[in-house]
């Protein structure tokens, strides 16, 4: 299992001077990757570039770019951009996002999520391979047939054969698409203990990928919170705020992903109290409901005797990159929790 670093999102409490202390000091404990996010703050792609700079070895994953952000081709241009001035470290991860973003920051119906995921990898395939890009989809046409747009390719190569392209999901049909068209998936709140639904809905979408596409072929590369210490108490403490906001507040009662997968992990009554006492303003109160065996079962927090058991839980569960987070707040905490990480899974 390789390891990797989310820095989050930018400018949140930590100088950039910070960050990339904390990205250098990964690389030097051998982290393969670091995951940049972008929600409607900084952008990823931004950052990506930044550090391709002043770094050497780690690789540079979005997680993720936005779909309704930016049009496939114009991902694409980022990414083989990335590529290039980094020297072949690029990991492709995108995602559609959800629908306060899509339809309240970029103006984009958050509709037919599946097909139009699929026509944008399709897209993003070609322009990557170099290809004359000619397609007719239900959400992606091109070039437009009513003017004067012509078929383009795009004019950069990647250093890379092919940049890997990873999907976030957590959700069955999503996960499935993943494991069709994708080399990876990006699933949050990712239990171990679960993984068997997950690896089932891979295998239905290596199925139908069909060409000797197999469920090796998909990497799993959840994020996940951490926080090694002696306090369990204290640890699970940091946790509650994440998933309480996640878990209750991170949509509608009518539409959250998360909380409707904490519920197919069996953690029904306690994904209602949550979800309730948040919209109903009770955000303390929502985070208190939030029950320890939850905790335990999506992120890795506690002394280092549990933690060491649930990193190999992790591994053991098929992840291919441990995106780790440590839930600490400031640059020293955090690079010491990536110790921790490194050295308790050496």
């Amino acid at each position: 299992m390789k390891l990797g670093v989310h820095i989050g999102y930018w400018g949140l409490g930590l100088t950039s001077e910070d960050q990339l202390s904390i990205v250098q000091e990964a690389e030097r404990l051998g982290y393969d990757s670091v995951w940049a996010a972008e929600a409607y703050g900084s952008d990823a792609a931004t950052i990506l570039a930044w550090l391709a700079g002043q770094t050497t070895k780690i690789r540079l994953a979005s997680g993720i770019f936005q779909i309704p952000a930016r049009s496939a081709a114009m991902t694409a241009m980022t990414a083989a951009t990335i590529d290039q001035i980094s020297n072949g470290r690029m990991l492709l991860g995108i995602g559609t996002s959800g629908p306060q973003v899509s339809e309240g920051w970029h103006g984009v119906r958050f509709a037919k999520q599946l097909a139009r995921t699929r026509e944008y990898v399709d897209v993003l395939r070609m322009a990557l391979a170099r290809e004359r890009v000619v397609y007719e989809g239900e959400s992606i046409v091109l070039p437009l047939p009513d003017g004067p747009g012509k078929a383009l390719k795009l004019t950069i190569g990647t250093v890379q054969d092919t940049i890997p392209i990873f999907i976030a999901a957590i959700g069955p049909k999503n996960t499935q698409l993943a494991a069709e068209i994708a080399d990876g998936v990006i699933p949050m709140m990712f239990s171990p203990e679960h993984v068997s639904v997950m690896r089932d809905e891979i295998q239905i979408g290596v199925e139908r990928a069909g060409g000797g596409k197999t469920i090796d072929d998909v990497e799993i590369a959840p994020g996940v919170n951490v926080y090694i210490g002696d306090d369990w108490e204290a640890a699970r403490n940091l946790m509650r705020p994440f998933l309480a906001l996640y878990i209750g507040g991170m949509g509608s009662r009518e539409k959250n992903f998360y909380n409707d997968l904490v519920r197919r992990y069996g953690f029904d009554d306690v994904a209602k109290e949550v979800q309730d006492l948040y919209l109903e303003g009770k955000k303390d109160e929502a985070m208190a409901a939030v029950s320890d065996e939850l905790i335990d079962a999506v992120t890795i927090c506690g002394p280092k005797e549990h933690a060491k058991e649930r990193l190999a839980a992790f591994a053991e569960a098929g992840v291919g990159t441990l995106g780790v987070t440590p839930v600490a707040w400031t640059r020293d905490e955090r690079i010491e929790q990536l110790r921790l990480v490194a050295e308790l899974t050496a």
